[in-house]
């Protein structure tokens, strides 16, 4: 996996660059100072996964993971010390991946560079729950049911229902008895019928509208 490393402080540069240095499958491509370096650090070495800090000068990080995430298929996860609801949602709409705090374990930034190099997303724990009850309040206040819905097949909406309790595809290839390779397909054409970019929106989506258990269509 290729990977970029874009924060304002070298130091913090330093220590994750030497984090992820000893892993045999993680490359570090290149570091950037500021949300401009970030757009040319995409398009001149294309990483894989752009770990993006937020408060940077120039352009922030929020700015640059939305130019990132147009201009090509860099996958973008926000990493800082901002635990603020609107860094948050603003990260999600921009494209972001992946959201987690730097406080965070070694262990738990690796898995989410590997569950976002697999085509997943990942948010930190802190965050996860504001996700939900966001779209829960939404529901509350009485949601419509997106026409979107009734292109997806009963598959399609298990396999949503079960993205939206966190399984990941081997979980959910052992629940529903199929390959992971036909889950990675149903999580394919959810993601297109929806008009969603990844799973985090996926899951927000069935939250926002009711999908979290499965249902019969009809």
């Amino acid at each position: 996996m290729r990977v970029a490393l874009v924060d304002d402080q070298a130091l913090v540069r330093r220590a994750f660059s030497l984090m992820l240095s000893v892993e045999d499958d993680i490359e570090l491509v290149g570091e950037a100072g500021d949300g401009h370096g970030a757009v040319d650090l995409a398009a001149s070495r294309t990483p894989d996964i752009m770990l993006m800090d937020i408060e940077m000068p120039r352009m922030n990080g929020l700015e640059a993971t939305r130019a990132v995430r147009e201009a090509g298929d860099t996958q973008v996860i926000i990493l800082t010390t901002l635990d603020r609801d609107d860094y948050l949602f603003d990260a999600l709409e921009a494209g972001a991946a992946g959201f987690l705090l730097k406080n965070c374990e070694p262990e738990r930034l690796l898995e989410a560079i590997r569950t976002v190099a697999d085509g997943g997303a990942l948010l930190a724990p802190e965050v996860t729950r504001r996700v939900i009850e966001q779209a829960l309040h939404a529901v509350a206040n009485g949601t419509h049911p997106h026409p979107a819905i009734e292109r997806l097949t009963q598959r399609e909406l298990d396999v949503l229902a079960a993205m939206a309790q966190g399984l990941s595809n081997a979980e959910i290839a052992a629940e529903l008895y199929v390959s992971e390779a036909t889950v990675k397909t149903h999580v394919s054409s959810c993601l297109a019928k929806l008009g969603v970019r990844d799973r985090v929106q996926a899951v927000i989506f069935a939250f926002e509208h009711g999908l979290t258990r499965s249902h019969p269509k009809g």
